[in-house]
């Protein structure tokens, strides 16, 4: 009886991947697992459960995902340089909240990026944060917008009894103040959380800044934008056993139960591509983002932050008020298989969320599809015919996105076939 229904929600998925194969994905939050990671998904262990540790579950029959997950922790904490280290966390909002659910209590006050400001929403009072207290203050701003005001913030930690600090952003163009804070706090006991979420592939590529060496207390992120992993959440740490344990509980049985172990297999194997080819990766992704901010910029789009060189991450931000808005301009782009969203500018009033001034444009999918410099600036020429110039540029775009299906900086088979120098293909044919 149903049967016909099954075969459509089948239907949809293999139109899902096949257009999305065709489109310019430039969504700051999205990224591609390579083909081997994606093989490994799937397997009995989306039907299983590991609660607990490895070599300390609650179920039997464990022993395979131990090995895995003690793998993936032992290379991940080498990647990011740390004691302690969490896979567990299905999501990095999940993460979050194991996290702020150990410090902090009701009436607390707790400093955050605002909305505008490039804050995630799990930072507020309707997301996790909230949960748990309503005191929730901003950072003050330079007049930019994009980067927190030291002085200000300080001179605000010396009168007001701040108790943890929330760093890190969703718009985030520019690496946040860790280590002009990180003193205060320590002397003052104000816990300093880092949410790397959104560039936590350029931390491993050590391509952005370290913001647990420069005193972050902890690190929380999810594993799918920058880096490029399965969707799932990661939190770290170098603080003390005894107060580790505190996280350790946040995260089970605190925020989660079973921690979804078909994901946890792809993230493990992601951790080894992320060691092998990391700081390439990151590299050119910055390069990428730079260059396509440059050349929108030289098209006469009115692209922020230009007096800071417009972007040391992934992002790049766009003012497109004079085109109608961001929810307009998205739209255009989507119908033309050009895909990003819309997105407050700092200093922008809540109110305009459904239409807001900007746009936010991530590049590291597209990096890992191969694209660097010259075709960013393809893209940036692409954008002005969409939208100075009103053209359909939909097939344009199929035919150019087609030359990119590889998904390199991995160990999938096509990836090294295009890394190995002709000589040696020549050779061995």
């Amino acid at each position: 009886m149903y049967e016909k229904n099954v075969e459509r929600i089948e239907e949809i998925v293999r139109e899902q991947n096949s257009w999305r194969m065709e489109t310019i994905n430039l969504i700051a939050s999205e990224n591609v697992l390579s083909r081997r990671a994606r093989a490994v998904m799937g397997s009995d262990f989306c039907h299983r459960y590991a609660e607990g540790h490895p070599g300390e579950r609650y179920y039997q029959g464990t022993e395979k995902i131990d090995e895995i997950e003690t793998r993936a922790k032992q290379h991940l904490k080498s990647l990011f340089n740390c004691r302690h280290l969490d896979v567990r966390p299905v999501s990095g909002t999940v993460a979050n909240d194991a996290v702020f659910s150990r410090y902090i209590r009701p009436g607390d006050i707790v400093m955050v990026n605002s909305t505008a400001g490039g804050g995630h929403i799990s930072h507020h009072k309707s997301g996790s944060v909230g949960k748990y207290t309503s005191n929730i203050i901003n950072f003050p701003l330079t007049p930019d917008g994009f980067h927190i005001d030291v002085a200000h913030t300080l001179d605000i930690l010396e009168r007001v009894p701040v108790k943890v600090l929330i760093l890190g952003k969703s718009l985030y163009l520019f690496p946040d103040p860790v280590k002009e804070l990180a003193p205060l706090c320590k002397e003052r006991g104000i816990i300093l959380i880092y949410d790397a979420a959104h560039v936590l592939g350029l931390i491993a590529g050590k391509r952005f800044h370290d913001p647990l060496g420069e005193g972050a207390h902890i690190i929380t992120a999810s594993t799918h934008k920058t880096f490029f992993g399965s969707q799932r959440g990661i939190a770290f740490s170098n603080m003390k056993d005894s107060e580790w344990a505190l996280i350790d509980k946040g995260a089970f049985p605190g925020s989660s139960s079973n921690h979804h172990l078909d994901t946890l297999v792809p993230l493990a194997i992601t951790a080894y591509e992320y060691l092998e080819f990391g700081e390439d990766y990151a590299d050119q992704v910055i390069r990428n983002a730079k260059a396509l901010a440059r050349a929108l910029y030289d098209a006469g789009f009115n692209v922020q932050a230009a007096q800071f060189g417009f972007t040391e991450s992934h992002q790049v931000a766009v003012d497109v008020s004079e085109l109608g808005g961001g929810d307009e301009v998205a739209r255009i782009l989507k119908d033309n298989h050009i895909i990003l969203n819309m997105n407050l500018l700092p200093h922008e009033p809540l109110e305009r969320v459904a239409n807001p001034a900007g746009i936010r444009i991530g590049v590291q999918e597209m990096t890992r599809f191969g694209m660097k410099e010259a075709e960013m600036k393809v893209i940036a020429e692409l954008f002005k015919k969409c939208l100075r110039q009103g053209k359909y540029m939909g097939d344009e775009v199929k035919d150019f996105r087609r030359q990119y299906q590889i998904v390199f900086y991995s160990f999938d088979e096509d990836a090294i076939a295009a890394r190995r120098p002709k000589a040696v293909e020549a050779a061995q044919s």
